[in-house]
Protein backbone atom coordinates (compact mmCIF):
# COMPACT_ATOMS: atom_id res chain seq x y z
CA UNK A 1 0.00 0.00 0.00
CA UNK A 2 0.96 3.59 -0.74
CA UNK A 3 1.91 5.26 1.78
CA UNK A 4 1.49 9.53 2.27
CA UNK A 5 4.94 9.93 1.41
CA UNK A 6 4.58 7.61 -1.69
CA UNK A 7 1.51 9.55 -3.05
CA UNK A 8 2.92 12.99 -2.69
CA UNK A 9 6.01 11.78 -4.41
CA UNK A 10 3.84 11.01 -7.53
CA UNK A 11 2.15 14.31 -7.40
CA UNK A 12 5.20 15.76 -7.82
CA UNK A 13 6.12 13.87 -10.43
CA UNK A 14 3.26 15.33 -12.20
CA UNK A 15 4.30 18.63 -11.76
CA UNK A 16 7.83 18.30 -12.45
CA UNK A 17 6.74 17.34 -15.88
CA UNK A 18 4.16 20.35 -16.60
CA UNK A 19 7.31 22.61 -15.10
CA UNK A 20 9.86 20.51 -17.29
CA UNK A 21 7.40 21.77 -20.40
CA UNK A 22 8.03 25.60 -18.86
CA UNK A 23 4.45 25.82 -17.52
CA UNK A 24 3.89 28.59 -15.10
CA UNK A 25 0.06 29.09 -14.94
CA UNK A 26 -1.49 25.44 -14.32
CA UNK A 27 -5.48 25.26 -15.32
CA UNK A 28 -7.31 22.57 -12.95
CA UNK A 29 -7.34 20.22 -16.02
CA UNK A 30 -3.67 19.84 -16.27
CA UNK A 31 -4.06 17.12 -13.30
CA UNK A 32 -6.60 14.59 -12.08
CA UNK A 33 -8.07 16.34 -9.06
CA UNK A 34 -6.69 13.71 -6.71
CA UNK A 35 -3.24 15.04 -7.57
CA UNK A 36 -4.22 19.03 -7.58
CA UNK A 37 -5.92 18.50 -3.70
CA UNK A 38 -2.88 16.93 -2.71
CA UNK A 39 -0.64 19.54 -4.11
CA UNK A 40 -2.81 21.69 -2.39
CA UNK A 41 -2.48 20.91 0.91
CA UNK A 42 1.41 20.04 0.41
CA UNK A 43 1.66 23.84 -0.33
CA UNK A 44 3.15 23.19 -3.69
CA UNK A 45 0.47 25.19 -6.33
CA UNK A 46 -1.34 27.84 -5.07
CA UNK A 47 -4.86 29.19 -6.59
CA UNK A 48 -4.63 32.31 -8.47
CA UNK A 49 -8.05 32.44 -9.40
CA UNK A 50 -10.59 29.69 -9.81
CA UNK A 51 -9.54 26.86 -11.89
CA UNK A 52 -5.68 27.94 -12.28
CA UNK A 53 -2.82 27.95 -10.16
CA UNK A 54 1.02 28.61 -9.91
CA UNK A 55 3.76 26.53 -8.29
CA UNK A 56 5.06 28.08 -5.20
CA UNK A 57 7.79 27.07 -2.39
CA UNK A 58 5.62 24.95 0.32
CA UNK A 59 7.74 26.58 3.53
CA UNK A 60 6.06 30.32 2.21
CA UNK A 61 4.64 32.02 4.88
CA UNK A 62 0.97 32.52 4.50
CA UNK A 63 0.25 35.48 2.66
CA UNK A 64 3.71 35.51 1.05
CA UNK A 65 3.40 36.96 -2.36
CA UNK A 66 7.24 35.94 -3.60
CA UNK A 67 5.75 33.10 -6.05
CA UNK A 68 3.38 35.44 -7.43
CA UNK A 69 4.88 38.24 -8.58
CA UNK A 70 7.71 35.56 -9.98
CA UNK A 71 5.05 34.17 -12.09
CA UNK A 72 2.54 37.29 -12.90
CA UNK A 73 3.57 37.72 -15.97
CA UNK A 74 4.06 34.26 -17.42
CA UNK A 75 0.82 33.04 -15.63
CA UNK A 76 -0.97 36.29 -17.62
CA UNK A 77 0.00 35.45 -20.74
CA UNK A 78 -0.83 31.76 -20.83
CA UNK A 79 -3.85 33.24 -18.88
CA UNK A 80 -4.79 35.59 -22.10
CA UNK A 81 -3.98 33.29 -24.29
CA UNK A 82 -6.55 30.81 -23.42
CA UNK A 83 -9.02 33.13 -23.47
CA UNK A 84 -8.06 35.08 -26.62
CA UNK A 85 -5.85 33.27 -28.95
CA UNK A 86 -3.66 35.71 -30.27
CA UNK A 87 -6.11 38.08 -30.21
CA UNK A 88 -4.84 40.29 -27.16
CA UNK A 89 -2.17 42.80 -26.62
CA UNK A 90 -0.89 44.88 -23.51
CA UNK A 91 -2.25 48.33 -24.23
CA UNK A 92 0.73 51.18 -25.72
CA UNK A 93 1.01 52.78 -22.08
CA UNK A 94 1.95 49.27 -20.80
CA UNK A 95 4.20 48.32 -23.90
CA UNK A 96 6.19 51.29 -23.14
CA UNK A 97 7.12 50.51 -20.02
CA UNK A 98 7.95 47.06 -21.00
CA UNK A 99 10.03 48.56 -23.92
CA UNK A 100 12.23 50.02 -21.38
CA UNK A 101 12.80 47.79 -19.16
CA UNK A 102 9.99 48.59 -16.34
CA UNK A 103 8.69 44.80 -15.15
CA UNK A 104 7.18 45.86 -11.97
CA UNK A 105 4.12 43.55 -11.23
CA UNK A 106 1.22 46.20 -12.22
CA UNK A 107 -1.86 46.62 -9.82
CA UNK A 108 -3.77 46.43 -12.63
CA UNK A 109 -2.84 45.00 -16.20
CA UNK A 110 -4.86 46.66 -19.21
CA UNK A 111 -5.47 44.52 -22.28
CA UNK A 112 -6.82 44.75 -25.11
CA UNK A 113 -8.70 42.29 -27.24
CA UNK A 114 -11.75 42.42 -29.54
CA UNK A 115 -13.25 39.71 -27.36
CA UNK A 116 -12.32 41.40 -24.01
CA UNK A 117 -15.46 42.31 -21.73
CA UNK A 118 -14.63 45.58 -20.55
CA UNK A 119 -14.37 44.26 -16.91
CA UNK A 120 -11.68 43.08 -14.08
CA UNK A 121 -10.68 40.21 -13.62
CA UNK A 122 -8.95 40.03 -9.90
CA UNK A 123 -5.97 37.92 -9.02
CA UNK A 124 -4.40 37.22 -5.52
CA UNK A 125 -2.10 40.08 -3.82
CA UNK A 126 -4.67 43.05 -4.70
CA UNK A 127 -3.60 42.25 -8.47
CA UNK A 128 -5.81 42.12 -11.68
CA UNK A 129 -6.48 42.22 -15.09
CA UNK A 130 -8.40 44.67 -16.65
CA UNK A 131 -9.49 43.25 -20.19
CA UNK A 132 -10.67 46.28 -22.76
CA UNK A 133 -13.12 45.25 -25.41
CA UNK A 134 -10.92 47.48 -28.30
CA UNK A 135 -9.87 46.32 -31.71
CA UNK A 136 -5.91 45.47 -32.05
CA UNK A 137 -3.37 47.12 -33.65
CA UNK A 138 -2.01 45.79 -37.50
CA UNK A 139 -0.38 42.48 -36.80
CA UNK A 140 2.97 44.29 -38.43
CA UNK A 141 2.66 46.39 -35.20
CA UNK A 142 2.19 43.86 -32.33
CA UNK A 143 5.27 41.71 -31.27
CA UNK A 144 5.88 39.29 -28.01
CA UNK A 145 8.28 40.42 -25.71
CA UNK A 146 9.59 37.91 -23.39
CA UNK A 147 6.23 35.87 -23.87
CA UNK A 148 4.23 39.27 -23.29
CA UNK A 149 2.17 40.52 -26.40
CA UNK A 150 2.54 44.31 -27.01
CA UNK A 151 2.70 46.91 -29.23
CA UNK A 152 6.11 47.45 -31.15
CA UNK A 153 8.07 50.55 -30.25
CA UNK A 154 6.88 52.95 -32.61
CA UNK A 155 3.38 51.71 -33.05
CA UNK A 156 3.51 52.56 -29.02
CA UNK A 157 4.64 55.63 -28.94
CA UNK A 158 2.42 56.75 -31.73
CA UNK A 159 -0.97 55.23 -29.95
CA UNK A 160 -0.47 56.31 -26.09
CA UNK A 161 -2.16 59.53 -25.08
CA UNK A 162 -0.90 62.74 -24.76
CA UNK A 163 -1.33 62.62 -21.10
CA UNK A 164 0.98 59.81 -20.56
CA UNK A 165 3.88 61.66 -21.73
CA UNK A 166 2.91 64.43 -18.53
CA UNK A 167 2.45 61.54 -16.19
CA UNK A 168 5.27 58.93 -17.29
CA UNK A 169 8.18 61.38 -18.46
CA UNK A 170 10.92 58.88 -17.65
CA UNK A 171 9.57 56.28 -19.63
CA UNK A 172 8.67 58.21 -22.13
CA UNK A 173 11.90 60.08 -22.31
CA UNK A 174 13.72 56.45 -22.19
CA UNK A 175 11.20 55.13 -24.85
CA UNK A 176 11.91 58.42 -27.40
CA UNK A 177 15.47 57.68 -26.65
CA UNK A 178 15.69 54.44 -28.00
CA UNK A 179 14.38 55.31 -31.39
CA UNK A 180 17.35 55.73 -33.70
CA UNK A 181 15.94 57.38 -36.46
CA UNK A 182 12.57 58.31 -37.87
CA UNK A 183 11.83 55.61 -40.08
CA UNK A 184 9.25 53.62 -38.24
CA UNK A 185 7.33 56.15 -36.96
CA UNK A 186 7.46 58.13 -40.59
CA UNK A 187 5.90 54.96 -42.18
CA UNK A 188 2.96 54.83 -39.44
CA UNK A 189 2.53 58.54 -39.65
CA UNK A 190 2.03 59.21 -43.02
CA UNK A 191 0.10 56.11 -43.63
CA UNK A 192 -2.66 57.30 -41.36
CA UNK A 193 -2.23 60.67 -42.13
CA UNK A 194 -1.60 61.48 -38.65
CA UNK A 195 -0.37 65.10 -38.54
CA UNK A 196 -1.72 66.13 -35.02
CA UNK A 197 0.48 62.72 -33.41
CA UNK A 198 3.39 63.79 -35.67
CA UNK A 199 3.56 67.38 -34.33
CA UNK A 200 3.48 65.97 -30.78
CA UNK A 201 6.38 63.39 -31.40
CA UNK A 202 8.65 66.14 -32.60
CA UNK A 203 7.80 68.43 -30.21
CA UNK A 204 8.86 65.58 -27.81
CA UNK A 205 11.69 64.01 -29.07
CA UNK A 206 13.14 68.22 -29.47
CA UNK A 207 12.59 68.26 -25.83
CA UNK A 208 15.28 65.34 -25.25
CA UNK A 209 17.43 67.28 -27.77
CA UNK A 210 16.86 64.54 -31.01
CA UNK A 211 16.29 67.55 -33.41
CA UNK A 212 17.49 65.43 -36.20
CA UNK A 213 14.38 63.00 -35.31
CA UNK A 214 12.25 66.12 -35.33
CA UNK A 215 13.23 67.79 -38.17
CA UNK A 216 12.91 64.46 -40.46
CA UNK A 217 8.93 63.78 -39.28
CA UNK A 218 7.84 67.58 -40.14
CA UNK A 219 9.87 68.00 -43.15
CA UNK A 220 8.45 64.13 -44.40
CA UNK A 221 4.62 65.12 -43.35
CA UNK A 222 5.45 68.97 -44.92
CA UNK A 223 6.66 67.17 -47.70
CA UNK A 224 3.54 64.82 -48.33
CA UNK A 225 1.36 68.24 -48.10
CA UNK A 226 0.04 67.80 -44.27
CA UNK A 227 0.57 70.74 -41.95
CA UNK A 228 2.42 70.18 -39.05
CA UNK A 229 2.44 72.04 -35.83
CA UNK A 230 4.32 70.90 -32.73
CA UNK A 231 2.88 70.77 -29.39
CA UNK A 232 5.57 69.50 -26.41
CA UNK A 233 2.97 67.24 -24.52
CA UNK A 234 6.22 67.35 -21.97
CA UNK A 235 5.64 69.38 -18.57
CA UNK A 236 9.38 70.87 -18.44
CA UNK A 237 12.24 69.96 -20.01
CA UNK A 238 13.99 66.99 -19.26
CA UNK A 239 16.30 66.27 -16.05
CA UNK A 240 19.28 64.87 -18.55
CA UNK A 241 20.99 65.88 -21.43
CA UNK A 242 20.28 62.74 -24.13
CA UNK A 243 23.34 61.55 -26.20
CA UNK A 244 23.29 61.08 -29.93
CA UNK A 245 24.05 57.39 -29.36
CA UNK A 246 23.19 56.83 -25.39
CA UNK A 247 19.94 54.43 -26.86
CA UNK A 248 19.90 52.04 -24.08
CA UNK A 249 16.27 52.66 -22.04
CA UNK A 250 17.57 50.95 -18.50
CA UNK A 251 20.81 53.23 -18.37
CA UNK A 252 18.86 56.77 -19.55
CA UNK A 253 15.86 56.02 -17.15
CA UNK A 254 18.36 55.79 -14.30
CA UNK A 255 20.17 59.01 -15.38
CA UNK A 256 16.72 60.44 -15.12
CA UNK A 257 15.94 59.15 -11.96
CA UNK A 258 19.23 60.33 -10.17
CA UNK A 259 18.43 63.69 -11.85
CA UNK A 260 14.90 63.85 -10.37
CA UNK A 261 15.28 61.86 -6.97
CA UNK A 262 18.49 63.82 -6.13
CA UNK A 263 16.87 67.56 -5.21
CA UNK A 264 14.63 65.51 -2.86
CA UNK A 265 17.68 63.83 -1.05
CA UNK A 266 19.03 67.57 -0.70
CA UNK A 267 15.91 68.93 0.25
CA UNK A 268 15.88 66.35 3.62
CA UNK A 269 19.71 64.92 4.30
CA UNK A 270 21.37 66.71 6.80
CA UNK A 271 24.40 68.93 5.46
CA UNK A 272 27.71 66.91 5.18
CA UNK A 273 30.37 67.62 8.16
CA UNK A 274 33.10 66.99 5.79
CA UNK A 275 36.10 64.40 5.81
CA UNK A 276 36.90 64.06 8.86
CA UNK A 277 40.18 65.32 9.73
CA UNK A 278 41.53 62.72 12.20
CA UNK A 279 41.16 59.52 9.81
CA UNK A 280 42.53 56.96 12.74
CA UNK A 281 40.01 58.44 15.29
CA UNK A 282 37.34 57.46 12.28
CA UNK A 283 38.51 54.00 11.60
CA UNK A 284 38.43 53.44 15.33
CA UNK A 285 34.88 54.01 15.34
CA UNK A 286 34.17 52.20 12.51
CA UNK A 287 36.23 48.99 14.21
CA UNK A 288 34.47 49.58 17.37
CA UNK A 289 30.81 49.54 15.79
CA UNK A 290 31.34 45.97 13.79
CA UNK A 291 29.60 43.46 16.18
CA UNK A 292 26.59 45.64 16.59
CA UNK A 293 26.52 46.22 12.54
CA UNK A 294 26.93 42.43 11.66
CA UNK A 295 24.64 41.41 14.14
CA UNK A 296 21.75 44.21 12.50
CA UNK A 297 22.58 43.79 8.91
CA UNK A 298 23.06 39.67 8.89
CA UNK A 299 19.61 39.70 10.87
CA UNK A 300 17.86 41.68 8.03
CA UNK A 301 18.75 39.01 5.64
CA UNK A 302 17.10 36.64 7.75
CA UNK A 303 20.53 34.66 9.41
CA UNK A 304 20.38 33.79 13.14
CA UNK A 305 23.26 35.38 14.56
CA UNK A 306 24.58 36.71 18.55
CA UNK A 307 27.15 38.81 19.60
CA UNK A 308 28.80 36.21 20.58
CA UNK A 309 28.83 34.18 17.31
CA UNK A 310 30.06 37.46 15.42
CA UNK A 311 33.03 37.49 18.18
CA UNK A 312 33.71 34.15 17.50
CA UNK A 313 34.10 34.31 13.92
CA UNK A 314 35.99 37.27 13.89
CA UNK A 315 38.81 35.59 16.14
CA UNK A 316 38.58 32.89 13.29
CA UNK A 317 37.40 29.67 15.99
CA UNK A 318 35.02 28.51 12.93
CA UNK A 319 35.36 25.29 11.22
CA UNK A 320 34.47 24.85 7.28
CA UNK A 321 34.14 21.65 7.37
CA UNK A 322 31.30 21.16 9.68
CA UNK A 323 28.10 19.52 8.14
CA UNK A 324 27.05 21.25 5.14
CA UNK A 325 23.42 20.99 5.94
CA UNK A 326 23.35 22.03 9.23
CA UNK A 327 21.41 25.84 9.55
CA UNK A 328 23.82 26.84 12.28
CA UNK A 329 26.92 26.41 10.23
CA UNK A 330 25.44 28.87 7.34
CA UNK A 331 25.15 30.89 9.76
CA UNK A 332 28.50 30.63 10.99
CA UNK A 333 29.61 31.24 7.60
CA UNK A 334 27.15 33.95 6.59
CA UNK A 335 29.07 35.97 9.99
CA UNK A 336 32.61 34.93 8.78
CA UNK A 337 32.02 36.49 5.41
CA UNK A 338 30.61 39.51 7.08
CA UNK A 339 33.70 39.76 8.92
CA UNK A 340 36.16 39.44 5.97
CA UNK A 341 33.76 41.75 3.51
CA UNK A 342 33.60 44.45 6.58
CA UNK A 343 37.61 44.53 6.58
CA UNK A 344 37.72 44.48 2.77
CA UNK A 345 35.52 47.89 3.30
CA UNK A 346 37.39 49.60 5.79
CA UNK A 347 40.42 49.15 3.40
CA UNK A 348 38.21 50.97 1.21
CA UNK A 349 37.55 53.73 3.60
CA UNK A 350 40.37 54.51 4.01
CA UNK A 351 41.38 55.22 0.61
CA UNK A 352 38.41 57.31 0.73
CA UNK A 353 39.47 59.01 3.64
CA UNK A 354 43.15 59.88 2.06
CA UNK A 355 40.91 61.92 -0.78
CA UNK A 356 40.28 59.14 -3.36
CA UNK A 357 37.04 59.62 -5.09
CA UNK A 358 34.51 57.09 -3.29
CA UNK A 359 32.43 56.04 -6.71
CA UNK A 360 36.21 55.27 -8.25
CA UNK A 361 37.39 53.34 -4.87
CA UNK A 362 33.87 51.71 -4.82
CA UNK A 363 33.72 50.67 -8.50
CA UNK A 364 36.82 48.98 -8.06
CA UNK A 365 36.62 47.32 -4.73
CA UNK A 366 32.99 46.16 -4.66
CA UNK A 367 33.65 42.99 -6.17
CA UNK A 368 36.00 42.40 -3.49
CA UNK A 369 33.54 43.01 -0.83
CA UNK A 370 31.16 40.17 -2.77
CA UNK A 371 33.94 37.46 -3.04
CA UNK A 372 34.79 38.10 0.87
CA UNK A 373 31.41 37.76 1.78
CA UNK A 374 30.76 34.26 0.25
CA UNK A 375 34.46 33.38 0.33
CA UNK A 376 33.90 31.29 3.46
CA UNK A 377 30.93 29.42 1.91
CA UNK A 378 33.23 28.69 -1.36
CA UNK A 379 35.82 26.99 1.02
CA UNK A 380 32.70 25.19 2.79
CA UNK A 381 31.72 23.44 -0.53
CA UNK A 382 28.58 25.26 -0.71
CA UNK A 383 29.37 27.54 -3.25
CA UNK A 384 31.63 26.88 -6.45
CA UNK A 385 34.29 29.64 -6.73
CA UNK A 386 32.86 29.79 -10.14
CA UNK A 387 29.93 31.71 -8.29
CA UNK A 388 31.90 34.45 -7.37
CA UNK A 389 32.74 35.68 -10.71
CA UNK A 390 30.89 38.24 -11.88
CA UNK A 391 27.68 39.59 -11.54
CA UNK A 392 24.70 37.38 -12.21
CA UNK A 393 23.88 35.38 -14.84
CA UNK A 394 20.01 34.35 -14.19
CA UNK A 395 16.63 36.36 -13.21
CA UNK A 396 15.76 37.11 -9.64
CA UNK A 397 13.46 37.72 -7.90
CA UNK A 398 13.28 40.06 -4.21
CA UNK A 399 11.12 38.44 -1.54
CA UNK A 400 7.59 39.87 -1.29
CA UNK A 401 8.70 42.46 -3.70
CA UNK A 402 6.65 43.95 -6.87
CA UNK A 403 9.73 44.82 -8.41
CA UNK A 404 11.69 42.91 -10.79
CA UNK A 405 15.54 43.72 -11.04
CA UNK A 406 16.50 44.28 -14.75
CA UNK A 407 17.84 41.46 -16.69
CA UNK A 408 21.39 40.16 -17.11
CA UNK A 409 21.84 42.18 -19.88
CA UNK A 410 21.09 45.18 -18.56
CA UNK A 411 22.64 44.98 -15.32
CA UNK A 412 25.64 45.12 -17.58
CA UNK A 413 24.76 47.90 -19.08
CA UNK A 414 23.49 49.70 -15.57
CA UNK A 415 26.55 48.87 -13.19
CA UNK A 416 29.12 50.96 -14.74
CA UNK A 417 26.53 53.83 -15.21
CA UNK A 418 25.79 53.73 -11.40
CA UNK A 419 29.48 54.24 -11.17
CA UNK A 420 29.83 57.44 -13.25
CA UNK A 421 26.91 58.59 -11.59
CA UNK A 422 29.18 57.92 -7.85
CA UNK A 423 32.24 59.46 -9.14
CA UNK A 424 30.14 62.61 -11.30
CA UNK A 425 28.13 63.29 -8.14
CA UNK A 426 29.21 66.23 -5.91
CA UNK A 427 27.32 65.61 -2.93
CA UNK A 428 27.61 63.04 -0.71
CA UNK A 429 24.37 62.82 0.86
CA UNK A 430 23.05 61.77 -2.98
CA UNK A 431 26.14 59.38 -3.12
CA UNK A 432 24.64 57.81 0.18
CA UNK A 433 20.88 57.43 -0.49
CA UNK A 434 20.89 56.70 -4.39
CA UNK A 435 24.15 54.61 -4.60
CA UNK A 436 22.21 52.35 -1.88
CA UNK A 437 18.60 52.56 -3.44
CA UNK A 438 19.86 51.23 -7.50
CA UNK A 439 22.34 49.02 -6.09
CA UNK A 440 19.81 46.80 -4.70
CA UNK A 441 17.15 48.23 -7.73
CA UNK A 442 19.48 46.72 -9.64
CA UNK A 443 20.35 43.54 -7.93
CA UNK A 444 23.60 42.79 -9.78
CA UNK A 445 24.13 39.36 -7.90
CA UNK A 446 21.97 36.67 -6.94
CA UNK A 447 22.76 36.85 -3.09
CA UNK A 448 24.03 39.73 -1.07
CA UNK A 449 22.78 42.96 -2.37
CA UNK A 450 21.54 44.15 0.51
CA UNK A 451 24.90 43.60 2.38
CA UNK A 452 27.02 45.19 -0.17
CA UNK A 453 24.30 47.79 -1.03
CA UNK A 454 25.07 48.41 2.73
CA UNK A 455 28.26 48.69 2.68
CA UNK A 456 28.24 50.74 -0.17
CA UNK A 457 26.00 53.43 1.60
CA UNK A 458 28.40 53.51 4.63
CA UNK A 459 31.51 54.30 2.05
CA UNK A 460 29.54 57.26 0.66
CA UNK A 461 28.96 57.71 4.16
CA UNK A 462 32.25 58.23 4.85
CA UNK A 463 33.13 60.19 1.73
CA UNK A 464 31.00 63.22 3.42
CA UNK A 465 32.42 62.55 6.74
CA UNK A 466 28.96 61.09 8.31
CA UNK A 467 29.74 58.16 10.62
CA UNK A 468 29.17 54.36 9.85
CA UNK A 469 24.82 54.32 10.19
CA UNK A 470 23.24 50.92 11.15
CA UNK A 471 20.26 49.97 9.69
CA UNK A 472 18.62 48.53 13.11
CA UNK A 473 16.96 44.63 12.30
CA UNK A 474 13.97 45.82 14.76
CA UNK A 475 13.37 48.98 11.53
CA UNK A 476 13.61 46.32 8.92
CA UNK A 477 9.67 46.48 7.37
CA UNK A 478 10.02 50.57 7.70
CA UNK A 479 13.66 50.15 5.80
CA UNK A 480 12.10 47.30 3.27
CA UNK A 481 8.97 49.08 2.51
CA UNK A 482 10.72 52.23 1.67
CA UNK A 483 13.17 50.53 -0.63
CA UNK A 484 9.75 49.19 -1.77
CA UNK A 485 7.98 52.70 -2.83
CA UNK A 486 10.98 54.10 -4.28
CA UNK A 487 11.59 50.88 -6.67
CA UNK A 488 7.68 50.70 -7.18
CA UNK A 489 6.60 54.02 -7.45
CA UNK A 490 9.62 55.91 -8.13
CA UNK A 491 8.78 58.05 -4.63
CA UNK A 492 12.86 58.37 -3.48
CA UNK A 493 11.51 60.86 -0.30
CA UNK A 494 10.56 57.95 2.06
CA UNK A 495 13.74 56.10 1.80
CA UNK A 496 15.64 59.27 2.06
CA UNK A 497 14.32 60.30 5.31
CA UNK A 498 14.66 56.99 6.82
CA UNK A 499 18.38 57.05 6.68
CA UNK A 500 18.63 61.01 6.92
CA UNK A 501 17.47 59.80 10.52
CA UNK A 502 19.32 56.87 11.14
CA UNK A 503 22.72 59.37 10.26
CA UNK A 504 21.13 62.48 11.94
CA UNK A 505 20.93 60.29 14.72
CA UNK A 506 24.53 58.99 14.75
CA UNK A 507 26.25 62.04 13.76
CA UNK A 508 24.52 64.23 16.54
CA UNK A 509 25.78 61.12 19.08
CA UNK A 510 29.62 61.42 17.14
CA UNK A 511 29.56 65.33 17.81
Amino acid sequence: MATPADKLAASLAVLKELQDAGRVALRASDMSRTHRERLIKAGFINEVIRGWYIPCRPDEPAGESTSWYASFWSFCSSYLDSRFDEDWCVSPEQSISLHTGNWTVPRQLLVRSPRGNNKPTEFIHGTSIFDVRLDLPPAADREIKDGVRVYKLAAALLSCSPAQFASRPIEMRAALAMVQDASDLLSRLLDGGRSTVAGRLAAAFRNIGRDRIAGDIVGAMQAAGYTVNESDPFEGQSFIAFGARETSPYVNRMRMDWARMREDVLSIFPAAPGLPKNAAAYLKQVEEIYVNDAYNSLSIEGYKVSAALIEKVRAGNWNPDTNKDDQGHRNTLAARGYWQAFQAVERSIKQVLGGENAGGVADHDHATWYRELFGPSVTAGILRAADLAGYRNSPVYIRRSMHTPPNIEAVRELMPALFDLLQQEEEASVRVVLGHFMFVYIHPYMDGNGRVGRFLMNLMLASGGYPWTIVPVERRADYMGALERASVDGEIKPFAKFLAELAGSRLGKSK
